[in-house]
């Protein structure tokens, strides 16, 4: 009974739920809709649970949107509920709030402009291409391993300069990094990623090149160049984000696809819809989970949230919000203004990569459906649902009959 956990005297009991961000039941491999449904077990706008140490969560999406929005009252010093990351290089320019942000995120928009997207799309278009052809005549595919842990990662690769010879070791070490069993295993793996990225870093001031590494290193901040604590940050940041999460995204596409055969055809029989698709499909399937430090006192949604508060923002509950989406669960391909969400954050931290992640999600949704029209998840397969602030299908078995691809 929620009635009896431990809360804070000011914290009103009837906002108190029993949720752990990091050990929550998923119905089947629903991360987003399972979520949903257990803040919709409580009416109040905002809750407390007191696991991971305490903390808010907002759940409408008015209020996701005015927690990412407002850096006057919410920091991004912290942004995962739990213990803090003390000592670790701070996420750059993630972590910092404005206006110390501003330059360092101006280096990533400069390499991930439209323009600059533009020749990277068609480079994720050949290899798309390439992919798939490899393995459409064999009926048969571990789409996680042969396809969504390529194409994004291969791009990225590229951008930043790295070997591509590099990318199963470094795609392990991102995955135990971003979920591992134990915040020992995780700790590990995000000292392997810096000591990784900061060797490319050392490589780089000998060797510079055009790459976004290189671009990085020589850059000055208010006329210095960036020390190594928060170039160390900075790299792992681009490691995380680079090599997980369109990754974690494609696989939750193509599951939907593959078990929903009607919206394949819709799109396989009219490919105009694939731009509004691919928005459609980014609101109801968002994996990020936020979180802010409170750093001003705040009244939302009837309470009050203080300084040193943690505050989860859980995007799934914006696009999933029926005030704001008619029938949220329910995937409409022809649904008006779908990506008038937070699947890619807000405010000053709106993912500065979402151009470039949209356009590898549309160019999969293009090429995998003009040549496997039709597929489906391998009977007795059993694809799970990994998660911690981002939640991605650690397997997914698909299979489909040779002679129907083209």
């Amino acid at each position: 009974m929620t009635d009896t956990l431990a809360a804070p005297v000011s914290v009103p009991p009837e906002r108190v739920i029993d949720f752990d961000l990091y050990d929550f039941p998923v119905d089947g491999l629903d991360y987003q809709g399972s979520m949903r449904r257990i803040f919709q077990s409580n009416p109040a706008e905002v809750l407390w649970t007191p696991r991971n140490g305490g903390h808010w969560i907002v759940k409408t999406n008015a209020d996701v949107a005015k927690v990412l929005a407002d850096s006057d009252h919410f920091s991004s010093r912290r942004i995962m509920v739990g213990p803090a990351d003390d000592g670790r290089p701070p996420l750059v320019p993630l972590q910092l709030d404005p206006p110390h942000h501003a330059p360092y995120r101006a280096l990533l928009q400069a390499a991930l402009s439209p323009k600059a997207v533009g020749k990277l799309g068609e480079r994720a278009r050949e290899l798309s291409i390439e992919l798939i052809d490899g393995f459409k005549h064999d009926g048969h595919c571990e789409f996680i391993g042969q396809f969504a842990q390529h194409l994004p990662i291969a791009i990225f690769m590229e951008i930043v300069g790295l070997p591509a010879s590099d990318r199963p070791y470094l795609t392990e070490v991102a995955e135990t990094a971003m979920r591992g069993a134990t915040e020992a295993e995780r700790n590990e793996a995000g000292a392997k990623l810096m000591g990784y990225g900061m060797a490319k870093v050392a490589e780089r001031r000998a060797n510079p090149g055009n790459d976004l590494i290189s671009t990085i290193v020589k850059a000055e901040i208010e006329g210095k160049p960036i020390e190594d604590f928060p170039l160390t940050g900075m790299i792992l940041l681009l490691l995380l984000g680079g090599l997980d999460t369109v990754a974690s995204t494609l696989g939750f596409y193509a599951q939907f696809l593959a078990t929903h055969p009607e919206h394949r055809r819709q799109l396989v029989e009219n490919p105009d819809l694939i731009a509004n698709a691919n928005e459609e499909l980014l609101r109801r399937f968002p994996i990020a989970i936020l979180a802010r430090e409170v750093k001003a006192e705040i009244e939302m949604g009837g309470v009050t949230m203080q300084p040193g508060d943690m505050v989860m923002v859980p995007t799934p509950m914006d696009g999933l919000d029926e005030t704001k989406f008619a029938d949220p669960l329910t995937v409409d391909f022809a649904r008006v203004k779908p990506g008038a969400n937070s699947t890619f954050g807000g405010g000053v931290h709106r993912c500065v990569g979402s151009v470039l992640a949209r356009t590898e999600l549309r160019i999969f949704l293009e090429e995998w459906l003009k040549r496997i029209p039709d597929f489906e998840v391998k009977p007795g397969s059993n694809p799970r649902v990994s998660a911690r602030s981002v939640a991605t299908l650690t397997q997914l078995e698909l299979v489909w009959d040779p002679k129907s691809v083209k």
